[in-house]
């Protein structure tokens, strides 16, 4: 499992350093074009999902359910879901270089809200939806 853990976490961090510092190279827009490191993270993540026995779906549908998930799923359950947190941050970062590119954001601005796309997908994508808003707000 720990091998499988730094694999994954190996994985994402050339897409995330390019994005940042390196975000009109040809290989940084592949990459976040293609979707290919986020689908690779899907492959791993069928694997641990499925691995530890059959899911019972109606777990999602309460905290408890979930607690019990992770709790009855072990290292693999845990796993899948770091790999889920993984490829939906990539996702969400390639997002925001996408969108700011075809908005004529200047990286600049989105540089922060990619690193906390990285740390804390979510603060990430509030922080970029900000800067869209106040740097693609129409002055009349």
């Amino acid at each position: 499992m720990e091998t499988a853990f730094q694999i994954v976490n190996t994985l994402v961090l050339p897409q995330w350093l390019l994005m940042i510092f390196a975000p009109r190279w040809h290989v940084t827009q592949w990459l976040v074009r293609s979707y290919l490191i986020p689908v690779l993270l899907a492959c791993f993540y069928v694997y641990f999902i499925f691995s530890g026995g059959p899911l019972d779906f109606n777990d999602f549908g309460s905290l408890a359910g979930v607690k019990r998930l992770f709790s009855n799923g072990g290292d693999g359950a845990v796993l899948a879901g770091w790999i889920h947190y993984l490829a939906f941050d990539l996702v969400a970062g390639s997002f925001v270089l996408k969108d700011a590119e075809e908005n004529n954001i200047r990286h600049g601005w989105i540089v922060l809200p990619l690193f906390f796309c990285f740390m804390l997908g979510p603060i990430g994508l509030l922080l970029y939806w900000l800067v869209r808003t106040v740097k693609t707000r129409k002055t009349t």
